[in-house]
């Protein structure tokens, strides 16, 4: 049985499974809000919002358990007082290994797009919260081995009993249990979301930052902006709702350095070089950017969409096209902002901060409260 959408603010966490053997002992999700800006979301029809599986992905989230050496959790990269990232040019998982990719922030799973990854590679959040465990330079532990882990725990054997009426752990409960509890990982009490509740006003320079992010520049007619918009119009979450279309190449390399990027799922050679397109929510505090981590502060950011932008064959054109000045088709491509422009932009990204969130208790490590 599909679940049906569910309007943001409403507590009508439908349980489309309760008929489901496994729900028998669960509630809905309690507590639970979100402003009446944000949009419909789905929950999957198999795995429902419910106060026990919240609470066990919790314990999962932070159990070191998960780990082969049981040195890390997944709170290890993704830590709340840095919007769930980890302030690292990569993530650095077991054995103090590298990892291939910037870790990204959790936040507003509801909305964002199902595909995950900075390459797309998960089909969704559950499919996601495996595979840093299973992964050798991450987690590194066979699903055989955590299966042994937790079903040896009576702690979590009765907390898995709560939650999905099992005497068994298996694979996907575990999966269902994190991606539970991620999708409860709320940003709604910034001082941008306080301004679109009617709650604040925004400094002028916080103002025109605004404006300049959501206009797409035309030198011909005067109309200043940066373009950021084009692509972030849905930054209160992570890219689009829909697909495999909050994707982007946005300039990083030309053609002859071009990574693989979406191309790793569809195969197609227009894919290469596009990454998912981020979440912009706290992004004050998820520093270094990009899928390689390769810029350490938004000026830099900014730098490279003003000045940097490397000409290859699936650019988006958005980015192509874009420019404060009028310039001939042989012109390099720049969106010629100036200082002004560009501190004002940043003083906007700034209003995205949620200190609220970054403290939420119910987010927080169970295991030191």
């Amino acid at each position: 049985m599909k679940p049906r959408s569910l309007l943001c603010g409403s507590l009508l966490l439908i349980l489309s499974c309760k008929n489901s053997d496994e729900y028998v002992n669960t509630t809905p999700l309690s507590d639970f809000n979100a402003p009446f800006y944000f949009s419909l979301f789905e929950l999957p029809s198999d795995n429902p919002l419910t106060n026990e599986g919240v609470e066990l992905g919790r314990m999962l989230f932070y159990e070191t358990k998960l780990s082969k050496d049981n040195s890390i959790s997944c709170a290890t990269c993704h830590q709340q007082s840095k919007a769930f990232t980890d302030g690292k040019i990569v993530g650095i998982g077991i054995r103090g290994q590298k990892t291939d990719r910037n870790t990204m922030s959790l936040v507003n799973m509801l909305w964002s797009s199902p595909h995950k990854f900075w390459d797309g590679r998960a089909a969704n959040l559950e499919d996601q919260a495996l595979q840093p465990i299973e992964n050798p330079k991450e987690m590194d532990l066979e699903t055989s081995e955590l299966l042994l882990k937790l079903n040896d725990d009576p702690v979590y054997k009765a907390k898995f009993k709560l939650a999905f009426n099992t005497d068994k752990i298996r694979k996907d409960h575990i999966a269902k249990a994190l991606a539970q509890f991620q999708r409860t990982l709320i940003s709604q009490d910034s001082r941008y979301d306080k301004f679109l509740k009617g709650e604040l006003q925004l400094s002028k320079h916080e103002q025109r930052g605004l404006q300049l992010f959501f206009t797409h520049p035309d030198p011909s007619i005067g109309l200043r902006g940066s373009n950021c918009g084009d692509c972030h119009r849905n930054f209160l979450t992570d890219g689009f709702n829909e697909g495999l279309d909050g994707f982007a190449n946005n300039g990083l390399e030309d053609d002859e350095h071009l990574e693989s990027g979406l191309f790793v799922v569809t195969k197609n050679p227009l894919d290469k070089g596009k990454f998912k397109i981020p979440s912009l929510r706290n992004i004050a505090l998820t520093a270094p950017y990009m899928h390689d981590g390769r810029f350490n502060n938004l000026e830099e950011v900014l730098d490279h969409y003003n000045d940097h932008i490397r000409m290859s064959s699936t650019l988006d054109i958005l980015i192509r096209e874009a420019s404060n000045e009028l310039r001939d088709s042989v012109d390099p491509i720049a969106l010629k902002l100036t200082k002004e422009d560009k501190d004002d932009i940043i003083a906007f990204l700034k209003t995205l901060t949620d200190s609220t969130f970054i403290n939420n208790k119910k987010y927080a490590n169970p295991f030191s409260n």
